[in-house]
């Protein structure tokens, strides 16, 4: 077996308690990698929430912690990859003309930190999800995961690692869905930054008119922001 420098080791042995005793050592050297990835039995949730504490020691001690939350596709094929599905290239796609890229299509949560000997943000992903089609679904029997709903159950996740600390959520238009908005514009200590449609409705909708009123309808109330939490 190699031996790693203690300057690696003590880096990555915050991950030691995830794997057994016999799979953490191929683990240090990356060795026998199909073992740990498809032999060996390890909770990813686990390693995902000992891997953001780490960021979070090192990149963001304090104050608000920054994430962004995107959605890709990985062209993919072969009989064995049950979970690939047709879905919109937004690389090779344009306003007017569609591209589609068979694949498995992947749901990211990172976390954006300045680091300085880049002097940029990088984006440092701690949590990867996949989100197969509603047809893979309905072939298994199983109900759809919509992205929006993985990203609910991802922030969900963010939250509860990250007790009493303030959470930024960034995400592209794929994730102004209003509905999926209201869910979090209530909860204290986590906001959203998104890009709404011109058009979008952000009042409540006017109260029912009573039988018999006249006139015309009656307009719509503007819905108040919530205390601690919001979306920009």
């Amino acid at each position: 077996m190699l031996s790693l420098p203690i300057a690696f080791r003590s880096a990555i042995g915050v991950f030691a308690p995830v794997f057994s005793r016999p799979v953490w050592q191929p683990v240090k050297v990356l060795q026998t990698y199909h073992r740990v990835l498809h032999r060996a039995v390890w909770s990813p949730l686990h390693a995902s929430r000992r891997l953001l504490r780490l960021f979070v020691a090192v990149f963001v001690p304090r104050g608000v912690v920054l994430f962004g939350l995107d959605d890709t596709s990985e062209r993919r094929r072969g009989d064995h990859i049950t979970a690939k599905g047709l879905y919109r290239d937004p690389v090779r796609s344009s306003p007017a003309h569609m591209v589609k890229a068979r694949g498995l299509h992947w749901l990211g949560c990172l976390v954006l930190t300045p680091i300085a000997w880049a002097n940029r943000v990088w984006a440092l992903p701690l949590l990867t999800v996949l989100c197969p089609s509603e047809r893979f679904y309905a072939q298994h029997g199983r109900r759809h995961h919509t992205v929006l709903e993985r990203a609910w159950q991802i922030l969900q996740l963010v939250r509860r690692w990250l007790p009493g600390r303030e959470v930024v959520l960034v995400a592209d238009s794929s994730f102004a869905a209003l509905a999926w908005l209201a869910l979090v514009a209530p909860w204290p200590g986590v906001s959203v930054i998104t890009r709404l449609r011109l058009e979008a409705a952000l009042d409540d909708p006017p109260p029912p008119r009573a039988p018999g009123q006249r006139g015309p309808p009656p307009p719509h109330r503007e819905t108040p922001a919530a205390p601690g939490g919001g979306v920009g």
